[in-house]
């Protein structure tokens, strides 16, 4: 999706994305998910992106990046 403004007001479009910016989509998200988990906790890094991870590859809703994904996709689908 990309932003679309027109006088102030702020929306989301879905637009068509190349396959290599889904997959570098995917990877920051799921590595913005991990530090974040792990960031004042006793879990390194490490542990909390092979979480990230696993919850990706399953579609698992605990996972940072299939939320943001679906948000993302959400609000596109809303202003269509």
């Amino acid at each position: 999706s990309t932003r679309i403004g027109t006088g102030g007001n702020v929306k989301r479009q879905a637009v068509d994305v190349s396959p290599l910016r889904r997959v570098n989509q995917a990877i920051y998200l799921m590595c913005v998910g991990a530090r974040t988990a792990s960031f004042r906790n006793i879990r390194s890094i490490a542990e909390c992106l092979a979480d990230e991870i696993l919850n990706a590859s399953k579609g698992n809703t605990n996972s940072f990046a299939v939320k943001k994904k679906e948000e993302i996709e959400r609000s596109a689908k809303s202003n269509r």
